[in-house]
């Protein structure tokens, strides 16, 4: 089993005339490989996953593997709504070469802990030798993967290996590690708190801010794993307006927006995403150009239109 561990970036999922782009994928992939990103994933929230078909899901992890060629783990989103789509994209990854499966709560319906239990249960049962990761996000799903429920799973199903968590609530982390065992891998998913999670025991981050600032946040988990915790907490700060602003607006009409200036794919989403405002497009600008993602537009110097009158435009 692949040890995931460090910046595991969450890539957004580039379209180009309503079609996934296969070049701009690429691009994508092959930069967060040379800033030294310790892994990939797709399909998952960043990469709106429920605006993807089936097929495209599927199609979207082949890809990524065949991109990647190994030279990184791939953690493939394939969690749904319902057990059977669960299930055929999870070994779908595994048969085409993922490291392993983040398999998100399922969302809107509310379930249980018991039925939680029970549909994680299963997927781990169905690729036993395939390593999966949780995926708690209370904000989207409407309910938590309970620390009695998580650590129950890991109990249970040896390749449930670990948990991303989507939350605020950083005592989570502690609890969990305190009651599945310390070595179980939690992974952060709320940019801001990758190093305050890290601190406590996390062992990296599957955040979205990596997709503008991989080296940066690939170092930032490097330093805090090594115990170089002064030297990452400079990183935690210098990050802190680029974790702010992937929420400006929905993720990842804020990532794709900045992404497309970089020119790295096109400024494309899926219905029911739209466009931001020019207020917001504007706030982005500012802050693309204060970490060198785009050169700063030079003012242009006022131009006399009538030396007699000494007007200017």
């Amino acid at each position: 089993m692949s040890e995931f561990k460090g910046s595991i970036v969450p890539l957004v999922t580039p379209f180009k005339n309503g079609q996934i782009d296969e070049a701009a994928m690429e691009r994508l992939i092959e930069r967060q490989i040379a800033a030294g990103s310790h892994g990939l994933s797709v399909g998952g929230t960043t990469g709106e996953p429920g605006t993807l078909s089936l097929e495209e899901r599927k199609y979207l992890i082949e890809l990524a593997v065949k991109l990647i060629k190994g030279r990184v783990p791939l953690l493939a989103g394939t969690g749904t709504l319902r057990l059977d789509e669960t299930l055929e994209i999870t070994r779908f990854a595994q048969k085409v070469g993922a490291a392993g499966a983040l398999v998100i709560t399922p969302y809107y319906i509310k379930p249980n802990q018991e039925g939680l239990y029970r549909f994680f249960g299963q997927v781990a049962q169905a690729v036993p030798d395939f390593p999966i990761v949780l995926y708690n996000i209370p904000g989207r799903a409407g309910v938590e993967i309970k620390v009695e429920t998580a650590a129950r799973l890991r109990r249970d199903f040896p390749n449930i290996i670990g948990l991303k968590h989507s939350s605020k609530d950083v005592e989570y982390v502690s609890e969990l590690l305190r009651t599945a065992g310390r070595d179980f891998r939690v992974f952060c998913g709320l940019e801001a708190l990758t190093f305050p999670m890290m601190c406590v025991g996390a062992v990296g981050t599957i955040a979205a801010t990596a997709n503008w600032l991989p080296q940066e946040t690939a170092q930032m988990c490097q330093l805090t794993l090594e115990g170089k915790y002064q030297e990452a907490l400079e990183l935690h700060y210098y990050g802190l307006e680029a974790n702010d602003a992937i929420f400006w607006d929905t993720n990842p009409i804020p990532l794709k927006t900045v992404l497309s200036w970089m020119g790295l794919l096109e400024k494309e989403w899926r219905a029911p995403l739209g466009p931001t405002t020019p207020e917001i497009e504007a706030r982005l600008r500012r802050m693309a150009e204060s970490y060198g993602l785009i050169p700063k537009k030079e003012p242009h110097p006022p131009v006399l239109t009538d030396p007699a009158k000494k007007e200017y435009v």
